[in-house]
């Protein structure tokens, strides 16, 4: 399917004669540039680099490979921008000197060929590499990066985006070795590196508190899930999540409070985006200070649900509390009700929470709350806030390890398939990951999928799904 553009006579413009405008009026050559359009598939780049402490020299190797698609099983190279820092060990950004005089543009190389060395000159200490800062090309990047490397751009890297995603790959690989530890009977390690990067993060007052809040939050569990791929346990996978958490919680547990509390103060409500950063940073805050369990940060989510003078903190106080229960949960959820019980928007909210709250009463909950008077099975709204909620959302009730969350929704894709089979097909597709699931889940969700397949009347909508995700056992 072709994509076009508006242009300035207000005709369309097909992508190949946008190019073609803008390559007349820049007078560069920007066919190779048409692959990015012409050619399907995301290019890989593998970069590797060497300091010679001697010399003072740093090479960068890098490579592209464009991996083959039906139809497509060769690829020329792309036209690959890479916005480029080297770092060094204070958390500055080095001189870029090339050794054959090419000027580096605004710190971007350009690799235009299927691999390419730079060679880089007068590097006065070792440099940890930050390449494809602020996301400068969609590809897939390989890098020789080190933990150490790692911790250094997560504490101090210039770019936020290479800054946040050296702190995402650090937390992934520990809650990665985490799960495995957990399963196997062990103790979960700690990364004094990560949360010092935190601690640094937090103590940078440069950056958008926005991005602190994004830094400051792990890779969540669907993430963790896929990064480990095959035999996934998701109650390991929450455990060391929350464990995580926890271990931020307390490790800035100063920090973290001295924040929160001059966030709070940061007076009356306004919706421009630095004041929603703000508030997102500060309910960040409050929910790792909850993490932690101790009751003098539960009592701080339960004064901020009910001080509350906007939607954003009074359901991020709730959500901290769905994650703790007692009775400040409880009367948070009632009191929730009682507020909005007249808004239908707000009420899918409720039932959406209370589906996605990780301990094992919830199948319970939810069940009751299919008898709810503000539940109905013909509501395709509540059907998705709470039965869908629970089925996407809630990675470890859905999966249980007895097979109880995969019978409920299953059930209730069969009754709804008759009256409703496009909301039923969906809520079917909360199966599609169940071959990734450790041995004991995943045969019984593969019984629950069979159970639905064997239906008579089972619509079109959901045995395409049904069979699509049977078709390889």
């Amino acid at each position: 399917m072709d994509l076009y553009f508006a242009r300035h006579d207000g005709e369309a413009a097909t992508v190949e004669q946008f190019v073609q405008c803008f390559a007349d009026a820049s007078g560069r050559d920007l066919a190779q540039f048409m692959r990015w359009y012409s050619q399907a598939g995301t290019p890989e780049v593998v970069a590797s680099g060497r300091y010679d402490e001697g010399a003072k020299t740093y090479r960068l190797e890098l490579a592209q490979v464009i991996p083959p698609t039906p139809g497509q099983p060769s690829k020329e190279p792309m036209v690959i921008p890479l916005l480029t820092g080297l770092v060094g060990q204070g958390g500055r950004d080095l001189p870029l000197k090339l050794a054959d005089g090419r000027r580096i543009e605004r710190g971007v190389l350009v690799l235009d060929k299927p691999a390419e060395s730079f060679l880089f000159t007068e590097v006065p200490e070792r440099p940890v590499l930050s390449i494809n800062r602020g996301f400068s090309a969609p590809i897939k990047l390989v890098a020789n990066l080190n933990a150490d490397n790692l911790r250094l751009l997560a504490a101090s890297d210039s770019d936020p985006f290479n800054r946040w995603q050296a702190v995402q790959t650090l937390a992934s690989a520990l809650l990665v070795g985490n799960v495995a530890r957990l399963r196997a009977g062990q103790e979960p390690e700690v990364d004094e590196g990560l949360l010092d990067a935190l601690a640094a993060v937090l103590a940078d007052r440069t950056l958008e508190p926005a991005f602190v809040a994004e830094a400051l939050t792990p890779p969540s569990e669907s993430d963790i899930a896929r990064e480990i791929g095959r035999d996934v346990d998701p109650d390991a996978i929450f455990r060391a999540r929350a464990g995580l958490r926890a271990l931020i919680g307390l490790h800035l547990h100063a920090e973290l409070t001295a924040l929160y509390r001059s966030l709070a103060d940061s007076g009356p409500y306004s919706p421009d985006a630095v004041s929603a950063g703000r508030r997102t940073l500060k309910n960040a805050c409050l929910d790792l200070l909850a993490a932690t369990g101790e009751s003098h940060a539960i009592e701080s989510a339960a004064k901020q649900y009910q001080a509350a003078d906007n939607m954003t903190d009074r359901m991020a106080a709730l959500s901290t509390l769905s994650l703790h229960a007692g009775p400040e949960r409880t009367a948070a959820f009632d009191d929730f009700y009682q507020r909005y019980r007249d808004d239908p928007l707000i009420i899918d909210k409720w039932f959406a929470l209370q589906a996605m709250t990780p301990d094992p009463a919830t199948l319970d909950r939810v069940r009751a709350l299919t008898e709810h008077p503000a539940f109905s099975m013909s509501n395709p709204n509540r059907v998705r806030s709470l039965i869908g909620a629970f089925a996407q959302g809630n990675q470890t009730q859905f999966n249980r390890p007895d097979g109880e969350g995969y019978e409920f929704v299953a059930d209730r894709i069969l009754a709804l398939d008759g009256p409703n089979p496009q909301v039923a097909a969906r809520m079917t597709t909360a199966f599609k990951s169940w071959r990734a699931l450790e041995t004991g889940r995943r045969a019984r969700a593969e019984a629950a999928l069979r159970r639905i397949a064997g239906s008579a009347k089972l619509s079109r909508d959901v045995g395409d799904i049904v069979e699509r995700a049977l078709a390889e056992s």
